[in-house]
C-alpha cells in the first residue's frame, strides 16, 4: 500500500490538492506521519481537501492509527490516516443534527 508520507514542513494546500485530486481519481488515500508537526500538516490538509470537494458534491472523512515503521534502521512509530470518501450530491434528506433534544429525552 502507497502513501502520501507528509512531513512537519509540507505545504497543507500542496497536500491538500493531492489528496483531492487522488479522490477525484478514484485513487485510495492514505497519509503517513511521523511526529507532531507532521501530523498536524496531514490534519490542516485534510480540512482544506473538504473544502475543496465539498463543493462538487463529495465529502471526506479520516480515520487514523498507529503503526510501527522501520526509518534508517530505527522503529519509529507513525499515524496513518486513511481517507474516506463519501458522495454527498446523491443523498437526498440526510437528517439534520441539532443542538437541540428530542422531546422525553433525558439528560443526566
Amino acid at each position: 500500500m502507497d502513501f502520501l508520507k507528509v512531513s512537519s514542513k509540507s505545504s497543507p494546500a500542496s497536500v491538500a490538492g493531492a489528496i483531492a485530486g487522488m479522490v477525484k481519481d478514484g485513487v485510495p488515500v492514505n497519509i503517513q506521519c511521523v511526529g507532531a508537526g507532521a501530523v498536524n500538516q496531514a490534519t490542516k490538509a485534510i480540512a482544506i481537501a473538504r473544502g475543496f470537494l465539498i463543493p462538487t458534491g463529495v465529502d471526506i472523512s479520516c480515520a487514523p492509527t498507529f503503526s510501527d515503521i522501520e526509518i534508517g534502521g530505527e522503529s519509529r512509530t507513525a499515524i496513518r490516516i486513511a481517507i474516506y470518501v463519501h458522495d454527498i450530491s446523491r443523498q437526498s434528506s440526510a437528517p439534520s443534527i441539532s443542538g437541540g433534544r428530542a422531546s422525553g429525552e433525558n439528560v443526566l
